[in-house]
């Protein structure tokens, strides 16, 4: 197998398998735009299917725990590994159990995260004035600042339909990158 970022390698070599197949990579951004569309014309349902995809990535992620727990020798590491495991367990049961109930507390948890990552980059863009472009992370930051706030303002309310919104608006942007970027090699080819 090679590598795409050898160093060495033509791009124009490397990209030619890409540009025979835009045609896919444009149909692939069609269906992450309609997903995201219809995500964005029901945004509770799609909170509640990302709640419940969340759960499910809970539940796997706790079985494994729960086996590699039983790899480990030491008794402390081995009941350490089994708790946390099985914590995810039920974790991802709950989820699956109550999805608004879970993304009233998921919505809780990004509006404080985002409060918390705006203020930050605010803090860094103040202390790295000289020499770089720190209005550009002022903006940045008072962007998530804002949307952190609203989010925040709006609870639990907003849980129906927060989580929901950023899956949609995420498909619709994935699906016009896949699709410039299909109708790009079809236009360089």
């Amino acid at each position: 197998m090679t590598n795409v970022f050898s160093p060495g390698s033509n791009l124009t070599e490397t990209l030619a398998p890409l540009r025979a197949k835009w045609g896919w990579i444009v149909a692939l951004g069609v269906v992450y735009l309609v997903a995201g569309l219809i995500a964005l014309g029901s945004v509770a349902a799609a909170t509640a299917a990302s709640v419940l995809v969340v759960g499910a990535m809970m539940i796997v992620a706790g079985v494994m725990e729960v086996i590699s727990a039983f790899q480990v020798k030491t008794w402390g590491r081995f009941t350490f590994w089994l708790l946390l495991g099985l914590l995810y367990i039920v974790a991802g049961f709950v989820a699956w159990d109550n999805p608004f109930l879970t993304a009233v507390w998921l919505t809780l948890i990004l509006g404080a995260a985002l409060v918390a990552s705006g203020l930050m980059r605010i803090y860094i863009a103040f202390s790295m004035k000289q020499h770089s472009p720190w209005v550009w992370v002022v903006i940045s930051g008072l962007i998530t600042l804002i949307l952190g706030l609203i989010i925040l303002a709006h609870w639990p309310v907003s849980a129906v339909y927060t989580l929901g919104i950023f899956l949609g608006v995420d498909l619709v942007f994935a699906g016009v990158s896949w699709i410039s970027l299909g109708l790009g090699f079809r236009n360089a080819a």
